[in-house]
């Protein structure tokens, strides 16, 4: 779309592809966790729209709208990314506390106990406990899983938002993770079992919980870590 003087008329392009930055958008929430704002993602998203104009030559022989599509998904990631409000070395820690899970579990056969997590991490409980509370886990996917990992190479955020053709609402129809997440939850020791029904089932917060439970917020806080790194690891199969 070009002006009366030859040039690429940026005001109608941007009104043309806004539904290209809402589309993109909308593919990608579909995957992030919920604490991730549609319009704030649009936002950047338009952003990203307004440099593609800026940098686009259709010398290149490339249409716009696919040059303007990299370039607004593009800028979304970076502003994920950037956003991510875990530490590296709380992503460490998680990572790690996820593994000596998973090794107790498969040499155990059961949920391991606090005492055995913590000596498979070579602490002391309370030194345990007290890494679970700066963990402080909330959800079944973080952003630094999309972010890509250095030690493995692979790029989560890359292969599973980018990839246009992907049907968002696939998650929602495959009754086998469903079914392995409720069997995980049933699978939690008891008290990390009311933690995560109280929290999410029943909306109650962690001051709620703590009076109903007898113990510290702080302690339902590192209840509430250890239950989602459980679930993390029994859900990394899926």
């Amino acid at each position: 779309m070009y002006t009366a003087k030859g040039q690429l008329d940026r005001d109608a392009l941007i009104r043309q592809h806004v539904p290209l930055v809402r589309r993109i958008a909308l593919h990608m929430i579909a995957k992030l966790p919920p604490n991730v704002e549609l319009d704030d993602l649009i936002q950047v998203g338009m952003i990203g729209l307004a440099e593609a104009l800026s940098r686009f030559e259709s010398e290149q022989g490339v249409q716009f709208e696919t040059f303007a599509s990299q370039r607004i998904r593009g800028a979304m990631l970076d502003e994920l990314r950037e956003g991510d409000w875990m530490s590296r070395s709380s992503r460490k820690s998680q990572k790690e506390i996820e593994q000596a899970l998973n090794r107790l579990e498969q040499r155990l056969c059961r949920p391991p106990l606090e005492s055995e997590i913590a000596a498979e991490l070579g602490m002391e409980l309370d030194d345990y406990q007290s890494l679970l509370g700066k963990v402080r886990g909330t959800q079944l996917v973080y952003l630094e899983d999309m972010g890509g990992d250095a030690d493995d190479g692979d790029d989560y955020l890359e292969r599973h938002v980018a990839d246009a053709g992907a049907d968002p609402f696939a998650l929602l129809r495959d009754q086998r993770l469903r079914t392995a997440l409720v069997g995980a939850i049933k699978a939690l020791p008891e008290r990390e079992q009311y933690v995560m029904g109280m929290y999410y089932e029943h909306d109650m917060n962690l001051k709620e919980i703590a009076a109903v439970l007898g113990v510290t917020e702080s302690r339902v806080c590192q209840l509430h870590s250890q239950a989602i790194a459980r679930l993390r690891t029994k859900m990394r199969a899926h």
